[in-house]
């Protein structure tokens, strides 16, 4: 295939990025909270009693690690897709000479390039103001499962986008991301009630394999939990795409 067959989606995922880099009502909070949160956790409320206890340290970084990917791929798919939608950007886009997928594969990348600059701060956060002790292999492959766990997310937002409006799109998106930071055992240790229903959520298997990057005990094997994200992101986005061949 001939170079200039991908110079279309370069172009189009450089500009959806730049265009969410300079909104600062999308970039700042998804760019900056993650590792706000992980400084005040990680380093200013907990720090004495984590640098005595290395395991909780570790399932606290991955655990806001993975919070921080879930933002960029739900909201700027779920709420952006919504709107544009609902403006007639899609229909629009059918008549003009750009390829069909490329207005996927630029929101994709926009949001695997924002889950990049996140776990750069994460990890920089945890050298350095943490004190992790984090050698360099762990490093590579916690931020490959990051930058790559964009994935789901975008498939959950789109579908989400395909089916509600751009004015109650924030509201569904919220009423998906909220539980799942909660309910995957994300940010606290979930009681044995709940334990059995945070495999349901995406969210829980990106930790259990940021959990094995960073050489932690995890639940699972790791081919389990990369199969149910790449099954996820699949199916969502086929239904998410035959709806929008449908109704637009």
């Amino acid at each position: 295939m001939k170079p200039r067959t991908f110079y279309p989606y370069l172009i189009e995922a450089k500009y959806e990025s730049l265009r969410m880099l300079r909104s600062p009502s999308f970039a700042v909070p998804f760019l900056l909270i993650p590792v706000m949160v992980y400084l005040l956790m990680g380093v200013v409320f907990f720090g004495p009693a984590l640098r005595h206890d290395p395991k909780a340290a570790m399932n606290v970084f991955a655990g806001l690690t993975v919070f921080g990917m879930m933002g960029p791929g739900m909201f700027g798919f779920g709420v952006a897709v919504a709107i544009e939608r609902e403006q007639g950007f899609l229909k629009l886009r059918r008549a003009l000479p750009a390829p069909r997928a490329g207005y996927f594969v630029a929101k994709m990348c926009m949001a695997m390039l924002f889950n990049a600059i996140i776990i750069v701060t994460m990890i920089a956060a945890a050298l350095w103001a943490a004190h992790l002790s984090l050698s360099f292999i762990p490093i590579v492959s916690l931020a490959a499962i990051s930058i790559s766990g964009a994935l789901p997310f975008c498939a959950m937002g789109l579908f989400i986008g395909v089916l509600v409006t751009g004015s109650a799109a924030p509201g569904f998106v919220n009423l998906v991301y909220l539980p799942m930071m909660w309910l995957s055992g994300l940010v606290i240790p979930l009681p044995k009630s709940l334990q059995a229903a945070a495999p349901v959520w995406p969210a829980y298997h990106l930790l259990q394999l940021s959990l094995g990057a960073l050489g932690q005990p995890a639940a699972g094997a790791a081919w389990m939990h990369a199969a149910v994200l790449a099954g996820l992101t699949l199916v969502l986005t086929a239904v998410a795409v035959r709806r929008l061949a449908q109704v637009g």
